[in-house]
Parts: C-alpha cells; structure tokens; sequence
C-alpha cells in the first residue's frame, strides 16, 4: 500500500499548478505587479494564490512555489516543508530585493548553497535607465544554456541575452551544488556578481528531481520590467527549466567568469577611530600592543580638583596665594612664516603661438590677393560663397547683423558704397576744376597789370627821346 508522502510524488509530477505566496505580507501581489507574470505561467500552468501558512495540505497538487520577497519570518514548520515539497520533486522560485535577506530567508535557501547579500547593485555608465539601480546588463548571461533556451543565435558564444536588473542584491552561490546562469555583467557595481543561481537534488526513488532558482530582484519580473528588453524571456527560461528541465553547459557551470566580492570600507566609522599618524608607526610591543592604552587623556586635562588643597597648602604655610597670571598660549604654526622674498618671482612664460597650425599666406596675404586667390579657386556654382567669403574679406559683412548677411544685402550694400565712391570722385573733379580757372583768371589779370606798367614806363622813354 503506497504511502501518503509516495501519492504525493507522484501527484505532484503530474501536477500544472502554480501557486504565488501571498502570506509573508509581501508588497508584491497579482493584482499589483505580477499580472505580467500570471500572464506568462498561464499558457503552460494553473496559477493559484497562497494567503495561508505554508503546509502540506497547501502544497498539494502544486508544481512550483513561487515565494516573492517575504517580509515576515517563515513559521514553525515552514521551511522543513518547504524543503521537503522540493525533495519531492517539486519546484521551487525565490525572488529576493536589494538589501538581501528579509527575515529567515538565507536560512531557507542555503541549504542549496545559495544566500542573498546585504547589498544592492548598480550601474556604473549611464544607458537607457535613469536610475542608477535600473541596471542594464549586456553580457550577463553566465551558462550558454539560458540563451539556447531562449532560443537566442550563439553560433560564437557572443553573450547577446540582455536584461534589465532593477532594484537587486548579489548572491553567493557554492559551485558545487549551485550553478550561476546570470551575473551583473562588467558595467555594474558589484562587478560580474552571481544574481541568478540553479539548483537541482538529486533523483528521488521515483526519479524525480526538484528544482530550485533564486533571483536577487523581485522587481526583475515586476508588471513595470518583465516585458522590458528580455527579461519575459529570461522568465519563459527559468519556468522551463524549473518544470521540464533542460542540461546546462557543464564547462560553465564548472568555471563561471565571476569576479571576487570586493568590500567597500567602512569611512564613516574609520573617520571616528583615533590614529597615531596618516601611516603606521613602529611600536615597541615591549610596553604595549595597543597605541590605545598610551593615550592617555588624563595627563592633559584641566580641571580644578587640586584648587582647594592647594590655597589650604598656602595657609598652613602662612603665605599669601599669588594673583592669578594670564598665560599666554603657544600655538604650533604648520607652516613657517613669511619672509620678504630677496627677488622677484620667476613665472612660466607663455607657449609660443601654434603658427603650424595656421596657414600664414592666407593670414598676412593682402586684400586684394586673397580677393584674387577666391577667384582663382570658385566657379560659377559657387557664386554664393564667393560673394561672401568676399564680404568677409573687404569687411562688408561687419557691417550687416548676422541676420542679413544674404547674397543679395551683400551685393546691394557693396553697390551702394560703389556709388558713394563714384559720386564723392565727381564732386572732387569739380572741385579742381573750378580751382584752375580761378588760377587761370588770377594769372591773366596780373599779365595785364604788367602790360599797362611797361606801356606806362615806355611812354617816358619816348617823351626822353623827344627831348
């Protein structure tokens, strides 16, 4: 006669059933953020919601347990079933957030040699996502196999398979009996860490096995995510393997291309530690192993306990206390002081200016050798650039606003100057003109003065003569 437990196996193979624990007062619900996940699990499964303590009873006729972020600790009992439904041959899914573990959660998981840190993963390069936790990995595919599965080309294992890591931590997962299929890739922070992890038990006596994945983001398969860039894809793989199963590449699986976890110091709390120097001294580890216990505070305190005895001591004596003095305080200068300098500074002269980068002729060339050179090089298609490179070079074009330096306001300004030019030419020419015949008149009336002078001086010669 089969026993309860044996039934149990049996049914749960063939079960199709989905359930989504709802009762660890998780903030993530069917109707609020996993409607994208029941519409991906309902072509394939049942999916049913678990607001009850986690039992046998419950797990009955269920396939996979999806437990999404808990924020309340498992009950009694809870975590031995857990384990033993999985045992049995049923599956497992556990979606954790940044911060890690949320009450008892690591306790639940590292069994499969996995735990979730206390750690949140972001993007170091700005892409595509504002939020420096909305992380978009590229080449975060760990084993081949999750691409093949998503039916992804690797013909040259080029890892293609790209996703979106919201609001996530990092996972340790022990190699021997995990495997890591996704990692943060290499422009994110922590650097090419375990998010995704794989764990399968060992056959069961009906040969069976049950299957376990753990994800570092809940918000990976959130209504607002999972059908960004691939991640509904990465959901399909993951329920595939968890129901059906497939192999994955075992030379991955053996030497995953992971990075170290680096610790980030504490510079909070090492700011408050008192240090003997910015560098580590030599200490004589005669007196003491600690530089703690030489500080000692008590030999420069000011207090005024020894006061009273000190006034008593003076009236045993029959002497009077001395006034009080003001001592002046010696402060220890980090720098010297200034000293008038005995010659003037010497500063840098400046570079000399980059001439190869200019083109000298055209730069000290005249006016009308650069006019003839852009003739020389412009034909009749380039009439327009003619023209205002010809501006540009007699200086018409700083006389126009940016706005209308046209072709046409060109050509009209520069005949307008023409003009101006011609018209200023005519009135000079008149202007000498009339300066001559004034010349030519004044001349002509002093050669006749001159004639009416010799006819004058002749007329005396002649009445001489006549004497």
């Amino acid at each position: 006669m089969a026993s309860y437990s044996d039934e149990n196996m049996t049914n749960r193979s063939l079960a199709r059933k989905v359930l989504i624990d709802q009762s660890k007062q998780q903030q993530i619900s069917m109707i609020s953020g996993f409607r994208g996940v029941a519409r991906h699990l309902k072509s394939v499964l049942t999916v049913e919601i678990n607001t009850e303590q986690i039992n046998l009873n419950v797990l009955d006729d269920v396939r996979m347990l999806i437990i999404p972020q808990p924020r309340s600790a498992f009950g009694t009992g809870e975590i031995e079933t857990i384990w033993k439904f999985v045992d049995e041959g049923g599956c497992l899914m556990i979606l954790s957030g940044e911060g890690g573990e949320r009450i008892s959660l690591n306790e639940l998981i590292s069994k499969y040699g996995i735990t979730v840190r206390k750690d949140s993963v972001i993007r170091t390069v700005f892409l595509k996502y504002f939020d420096p936790k909305e992380v978009l990995v590229a080449n975060g595919v760990v084993n081949r196999s999750i691409a093949v599965a998503a039916k992804k080309n690797i013909t040259v294992f080029i890892r293609t398979l790209s996703f979106v890591y919201p609001y996530g931590c990092t996972l340790d997962v022990n190699n021997r009996s995990s495997t890591v299929v996704l990692s943060s890739g290499s422009t994110s922070f922590p650097t090419s860490r375990p998010v995704a992890a794989f764990h399968e038990t060992k056959l069961n006596e009906f040969k069976k096995k049950g299957r376990v994945c753990v994800v570092g983001s809940v918000s990976m398969f959130h209504d607002s995510y999972i059908e960004k860039e691939e991640n509904g894809k990465i959901f399909d793989t993951f329920v595939e393997y968890l129901v059906n199963g497939f192999e994955l590449n075992t030379i991955d699986a053996t030497e995953p291309e992971l990075n170290d976890y680096t610790n980030i110091p504490d510079h909070i709390h090492m700011s408050q530690q008192i240090k003997v120097c910015m560098y580590e001294g030599e200490l004589d580890s005669a007196v003491s192993s600690d530089f703690m216990k030489i500080m000692d505070s008590s030999l420069h305190s000011f207090n005024l306990k020894h006061w009273p005895m000190t006034l008593r001591l003076y009236e045993a004596l029959n002497l009077s206390p001395p006034p009080l003095t003001l001592v002046e305080p010696q402060f220890e200068l980090p720098m010297p002081p200034f000293i008038p300098a005995a010659f003037p500074p010497t500063f840098q002269d400046l570079p000399m200016p980059p001439l190869e980068l200019f083109d000298l002729d055209e730069q000290f060339s005249s006016p009308e050798v650069q006019l003839t050179q852009l003739a020389n090089r412009s034909d009749e298609e380039d009439l327009i650039f003619f023209i205002e490179k010809a501006a540009e070079i007699t200086g018409i074009s700083s006389e126009l606003i940016r706005s209308e330096r046209t072709p046409k306001k060109i050509i009209e300004l520069a005949v307008s100057k023409l003009m101006l030019f011609r018209r200023s030419m005519m009135e000079g020419e008149i202007e000498v003109t009339s300066h001559f015949d004034m010349e030519d008149d004044r001349h002509r009336h002093s050669f006749n003065q001159l004639e009416e002078n010799d006819d004058q001086l002749f007329s005396d010669i002649d009445e001489f003569d006549d004497l």
